[in-house]
Parts: structure tokens; C-alpha cells; sequence
């Protein structure tokens, strides 16, 4: 598993990151045992170390951690306190094998309260939130641990070690000192209850933000209202409704983002009035899911944590360590993309509210102005104008098991060479999800895959990628990953049919999972995605160009019923569109980008909006950059913004700087002959192997050969236009690493 700091910071980010449901059945926290079957407490015997998922309680968890804290802190005690003079081997490996049992337990646990949670998992969520910030902080600011890692620090270049074991002694003394290590005592102690509340606030956050996802689903009398929703969406909301005992009704469940899925298709306005109202009020109605104090709270304390360790704001301390290095990069990339993307999302709405006037019009009706709930459903109406297509004619074409194993597992067989088997005999977490061999290109067993493709009500919004196993040639153990989407689940009997974005938001989580899978590394502090958060996101970017490549395309994109491909005509329409709507995704996204840096940009806890006054801060900052454009709201909102309450804090603008890196690397993939195993082998080789054990910028250099570029990005956004016709490309910010 991870280093003990590592490990400590990633048990620390899981808390507050992880998202917690809210079930009607209350159980107690399990007592603290000492039982000798828990199964933690020895190594799985399941292949590459598999949680026994079958034998795993929430009994084991409490258990589990008390004494994984316990024997990692005296692991971590014998290390410190040696007489042996400080060496890489007694010291630093030593620290890179300790807290096995610890980092077990937290894997599954994290995991399981993102993926699956309930009341138990819940409250042992928010018992152990505190318990293990601090031990964290007696790892991280432990004064005869950290002189061991200085003496180390100091001498890196006289002990002749080779370039990865040199990286990890710097990278143990950058953490230890961005922790507190060279803080007085004082303000070690003062730390320390930073660091709990923040965990403990982290939680109830969480917590709050799935619960109310929950309660805020909206409820509809009638079918009629639910005229324009698929048939398969109709009964899902039926299925929705009778799961809550409100037979005979449909209930419209709430994704975790601004916009809903059923916006695009709603025909009763009023009805989209109602559900996006529902979706932004999330967080911010002061009720008892209302997240704004804890948001002020939250950002004052990461103000007052930075200043103590000699930064002028939280923005800057989180991005000194990440590839923009500080926060005047990511404001000038921000700024320059914020004209041009704003541009583009009002001549789209020019166009939207063309098409409201026409149709109002025929009707006989007086028109009405475009508003954020009617965005999506005329953006739609406007893509069949434009395009001759809509997304119920794709759908058909992307049934689930067939977009994965003959799409995704294709491509990456085609590219890498490695390939896929489903197994049963291993224990699920879920019923809902599926369990894959990974074979390398020489038959060996690389890596098993999980894939939980379903929205319920007991897992957090989203997609995204976890490791139960990192790899590691230290501890010889080999990657253990999942993917998770958010899939409406059909009726028994039924095909799950994806939409696009569905498509390719599988490819791209899956571009995570092959960072993952194909980890080759010594440390397990360097294993898989353990790299800076602006650069995680572009490998599994750049995995999405393979979701339309023909040949790929051609695999996977069949007919559920028929097995007839998808028509030329047709895909070549989806293609011709793909810069559609291209103003509005980004307006939103770097709209929850600003609100993201305004608030760890503050240089002083005094500036800090107090609980009544955060949203009118969100406001401010989206105006004074620019955005506050009403038909576009950001993407997330402060109360339901998850990622800056986790691992995203001051770091949302990531996805965007990463996918500088990713539409170099799609251009020069294409240049150099598309999909092929020469292209694999050489991404596999020069990047999604090497895990953090390089400069990240520097992977992209040993790959690509060439500087980053914000053109090709420009490009793919739709943001390259002439100056006549809205911010010519002469304005555009440095690609990343560029100043």
C-alpha cells in the first residue's frame, strides 16, 4: 500500500472527498474488537490481494483501524527513534513498508463509503475522520522523524542512489514540510486542530451533499408531465417512486451537478423550472443540509493554515507543489479563456432563443427569454436542426456490456495489447458490479479490474477511478482498480443504452484505470495516478479520442437488438457536431473553476464570507471574472461543489490545464499513424507507466518530444475564432509549464 504519509494524506482526502448517503435504517457504530478473524488483519489470499469482500463487515472497520493506527505509529516510533545513523534503507523504504494493515482497511472503507455507504458506514466515517487526521499529524510532524529525512534531504547527492530513489527522498522531505515539520511547537499544536475540524467539517459536508441529492428528488403526479423523457426513463422514475412507496407516482432523482440529465427532454417548462430550482438551491436553503457555514468555516481555517506555513493564501501553498506552481498561471489561463468561452455560449443562446421564438410563434404563443432550465432542451432541438440527429437515435447503439468490452476493452487490446476476462468467482461489494482478469501482452496477469456502472442511492455522484491495490515492485504487489459511473439503472429485463457523454465518460475513467493497471514502479509513494492533480487528468483525456476512432467505433457501436452498426450518416453527423454546445461546457466549467480560486485566493481569514454571505460571494466572483452569464450557471455550486472539499481544493482548474497535454498528445498520436501498438507501447513506456516517479511536465516532453501548446486545445474547443467574430487566438494563456 501507500507510505504512511501518503497514506495518512489520502485517508485524510477520502473523508473529506467521499460523499455519504442517508438511508432510513439507523444501526450503531460496531464496538471496538480485538477479533482474531477480522480480515484485515492478514494480507487477502484472493488473487493480487483482492478484498474479501464476502467476509469484510462493518464490524471489521473500527477494529481494523485502531490497531492499524496502533502498529503503524509504532513502526513509524522504531524508525524514528533508531540508533543506527539515518540511511535510505532504514528510514525511507522502512517508511515505505510500514501501515499495511492501516492502508488495507482505509482502501476498502473509503472506497466502500463512495461506492456503497449506509448509517454504520457513516458514522464511522465521522468518528474516524478525527482519529485519523491525527494520526497523520503524529507521523507528519514528528521532530526525530522528520531530522532523519532532513539528514537524508541534505546528503541525497553523496549516496549514490539512482534517480527514482533520490525523487522519493525529496518528495518525503516536501511532504513533511508542507505538513508542518518546521513549524514551532506552537504551531504544531495549533495545526493539529486545524487539521481535525477540517476533517471533521470535510465529513459532514460530504455527507450532507448526497443526503440532500436525496431529498431533493422531485416528485411528478402524472405521466403526462413527463412527456419528451424515453419510455426507459419514464419507468425508471416509476421504478424511482415505488422504491420510495409512492406507487402510482414517478420521482425524478438529482445528479450531484448543476445541470440534470432530464432537462434536455422535459417538454413541460414548468416542470424544468422546477427540477433545475431544486438542483441550485442544493446546499443553501438553511435547512439541515445547508453547507454554507461549513464552507466558511472550512475556507477560513485553510486561510489561517497557509498563513502559518508562510504562504499569503491557500491557492498558492496547494499550488506550489502541483505543475502551474502558483496561482497567477492558472489566473491568466482562466482569464483569457473566459471571453472567448462566454462569447461562444451567447451565440449559442442567440441561436436557442431563435429557435424559442420560432416555435412560440407557431403556436400562437408569446415568446419568452432563454433561462438556465430551458438550456439544455432547446440545445437539443437546435442539434436535430442543425445536425438531423438527437440523442435517442445513438442511444440504441451503446449498450452498456458492448460499449465496454468491445469499445474500451477493445481499444486498449489494439493499442497495448493486453486483454480481458471476466471472472464470478471472486466476491463483490455490489451485485451491481463486474469483475475483470487484466492479462499483459505476454499472457501474464497484470492487474483486476472492477466496473460499478450504476447510479443508487447509497454512492456519491460523479465518475471516477480507485485502487484497492497499488502496485509496487517494493512489496511486489500488483494493481487492484474500479471504475465507477453514474448510470440510471433500467427496469429488470431491461437494456442499459447509454447517451454519448456516457460513451465517453467511460473511456476517459478508463484512461484513469490504465494508469493504474499499468504502474510500473518501485515505491509505492510513485505508484499509479499518485501524481499532481493538474496533470492526473490528462492521460485518461486522452483515452477519450478512442470512443469515436473508426475502427474502434465500428467494434463496439452496434444495434442492441439488431447487431446492425451505427449508420455512416449518423456518426458522421456526431461527429460533425462535436463542437456544439462547446460555449456553454466551458462558460460552466470555468465558472466553478473561478469560484474555486476566489475563495482560496483570499489573503486574509477577515475576508472570509461569512454562512449568509457565501453566495453572494459565488456572485461577486463570477462577475468580476466575467461569467455571471444567467443562462449559464457554473457547474457546481459552493454548497454541492465536492471537489474543492476534497482533493480539488484550490486545483478544479485541472481539468482544463490538463487538457493542454491531451489535445497535444491526441494531435500527435494522429500524426503518427493513429492506433497502432508503436503509438501504445511508446504512451504505455514513456508516461502511463511511470507513475510520479518523474517531473509530470517531463513525462510529457519524454513522450511527445515537444513543449505543450494551447492551440490544439483552442482548436477542439471552438475558442480559435477571428477577431471579428469574438477573442482571436492572440489572446490565449500559456500552455502549462509556461510561466
Amino acid at each position: 500500500m501507500k507510505h504512511p504519509l501518503a497514506l495518512a494524506l489520502a485517508i485524510a482526502v477520502a473523508s473529506l472527498a467521499s460523499a455519504c448517503a442517508h438511508s432510513p435504517a439507523t444501526t450503531p457504530v460496531p464496538a471496538v474488537t480485538a477479533s482474531a478473524d477480522n480480515p484485515f488483519f492478514v494480507e487477502s489470499p484472493l488473487p493480487l490481494q483482492y478484498p474479501q469482500f464476502d467476509r469484510i463487515t462493518d464490524a471489521h472497520f473500527a477494529p481494523a483501524f485502531e490497531r492499524g493506527m496502533a502498529e503503524h505509529l509504532a513502526e513509524v516510533e522504531a524508525i524514528a527513534n533508531q540508533k543506527a545513523k539515518p540511511s535510505f534503507e532504514n528510514t525511507i523504504v522502512a517508511m515505505e513498508k510500514s501501515g499495511r494493515l492501516l492502508g488495507r482497511a482505509a482502501a476498502v472503507f473509503f472506497n466502500l463509503v463512495g461506492t456503497d455507504t449506509n448509517d454504520t458506514r457513516e458514522k464511522l466515517q465521522a468518528e474516524f475522520a478525527p482519529k485519523l487526521s491525527a494520526h497523520q499529524d503524529a507521523i507528519a510532524l514528528n521532530p526525530k522523524l522528520f531530522a532523519r529525512v532532513k539528514a537524508l534531504h541534505d546528503a541525497r547527492a553523496t549516496l549514490g542512489l539512482d534517480a527514482e530513489s533520490v525523487r522519493l527522498i525529496e518528495r518525503y522531505h516536501t511532504m513533511f514540510v508542507r505538513a508542518g515539520a518546521n513549524l514551532t511547537e506552537a504551531q504544531k499544536t495549533r495545526m493539529k486542530v486545524i487539521n481535525a475540524e477540517l476533517a471533521q467539517l470535510g465529513t459532514k459536508f460530504s455527507q450532507n451533499v448526497l443526503a440532500e441529492v436525496n431529498a431533493s428528488a422531485i416528485t411528478v403526479d402524472t405521466r403526462e408531465e413527463l412527456a419528451g423523457l424515453s419510455e426507459e426513463r419514464i419507468a425508471a422514475a416509476a421504478e424511482a417512486a415505488k422504491s420510495r412507496k409512492l406507487d402510482g407516482k414517478y420521482v425524478l432523482t438529482l445528479l450531484n451537478t448543476t445541470g440534470q440529465p432530464p432537462l434536455t427532454d422535459l417538454d413541460n417548462r414548468a416542470l424544468r423550472e422546477r427540477l433545475f430550482k431544486a438542483s441550485i438551491a442544493r446546499g443553501s436553503r438553511g435547512n439541515e443540509y445547508d453547507n454554507t457555514a461549513i464552507v466558511s468555516q472550512v475556507v477560513k481555517l485553510r486561510t489561517e493554515r497557509a498563513r502559518m506555513m508562510g504562504y499569503p493564501t491557500y491557492a498558492a501553498f496547494v499550488l506550489e507543489d502541483e505543475t502551474a506552481k502558483n496561482p497567477g498561471a492558472v489566473n491568466a489561463m482562466l482569464g483569457k479563456l473566459g471571453p472567448a468561452a462566454v462569447a461562444n455560449a451567447r451565440r449559442e443562446a442567440a441561436d436557442l432563443q431563435a429557435m424559442i421564438d420560432r416555435e412560440q410563434k407557431a403556436k400562437g404563443q408569446p415568446t419568452f427569454k432563454l433561462q438556465p432550465w430551458d438550456w439544455a432542451y432547446y440545445a437539443e432541438k437546435v442539434r436535430q436542426e442543425k445536425y438531423a440527429f438527437d440523442e435517442s437515435q445513438l442511444k440504441p447503439y451503446f449498450e452498456l456490456k458492448n460499449v465496454l468490452e468491445n469499445g474500451v476493452f477493445y481499444a486498449a487490446t489494439q493499442l497495448y495489447g493486453i486483454t480481458f476476462k471476466e471472472r464470478t468467482d471472486l466476491p463483490k461489494y455490489h451485485p451491481d458490479t463486474n469483475i475483470y482478469d487484466v492479462f499483459d501482452k505476454d499472457g501474464s496477469h497484470l492487474a483486476i479490474f472492477i466496473s460499478d456502472m450504476y447510479a443508487r442511492e447509497s454512492k456519491r455522484g460523479g465518475a471516477w477511478m480507485n485502487s484497492y491495490v497499488d502496485q509496487s515492485g517494493l512489496t511486489g504487489l500488483k494493481p487492484v482498480v474500479a471504475n465507477h459511473l453514474n448510470i440510471p439503472k433500467p427496469p429488470a429485463g431491461k437494456p442499459t443504452l447509454m447517451t454519448w457523454d456516457e460513451v465517453t465518460t467511460l473511456f476517459h475513467e478508463f484512461g484513469h484505470a490504465l494508469h493504474g493497471i499499468f504502474s510500473d514502479v518501485r515505491y509505492p509513494y510513485f505508484s499509479g495516478t499518485n501524481v499532481p492533480r493538474d496533470f492526473v487528468e490528462f492521460p485518461s483525456q486522452v483515452n477519450e479520442m478512442w470512443a469515436d476512432w473508426p475502427s474502434v467505433l465500428a467494434n463496439y457501436a452496434r444495434h442492441y437488438q439488431t447487431g446492425e452498426p451505427m449508420p455512416k450518416a449518423l456518426l458522421d453527423k456526431v461527429l460533425a457536431a462535436a463542437k456544439f454546445n462547446q460555449g456553454f461546457a466551458t462558460t460552466e466549467y470555468l465558472g466553478a473553476s473561478v469560484i474555486d480560486q476566489r475563495l482560496h485566493q483570499l489573503a486574509d481569514v477577515s475576508a472570509v464570507p461569512a454562512p449568509g454571505e457565501v453566495m453572494a460571494f459565488e456572485a461577486a466572483a463570477l462577475k468580476s471574472a466575467g461569467l455571471d452569464y444567467a443562462p449559464v450557471p457554473p457547474r457546481y455550486r459552493t454548497p454541492y461543489f465536492s471537489h474543492i472539499m476534497g482533493g480539488y481544493a484550490a486545483g478544479y482548474y485541472a481539468y482544463i490545464w490538463s487538457e493542454v497535454l491531451d489535445a497535444n498528445t491526441v494531435d500527435w498520436i494522429r500524426a503518427n499513424g493513429g492506433l497502432t501498438r508503436a503509438n501504445g507501447d511508446r504512451f504505455r513506456a514513456t508516461l502511463l507507466s511511470q507513475g510520479g516517479r518523474k517531473d509530470a511536465l517531463q513525462l510529457f516532453r519524454d513522450f511527445s518530444g515537444r513543449e505543450p501548446n494551447i492551440e490544439p486545445l483552442l482548436k477542439r474547443r471552438g475558442l480559435d475564432a477571428p477577431a471579428s467574430d469574438g477573442p482571436a487566438s492572440t489572446t490565449t494563456p500559456d500552455a502549462p509549464g509556461g510561466g
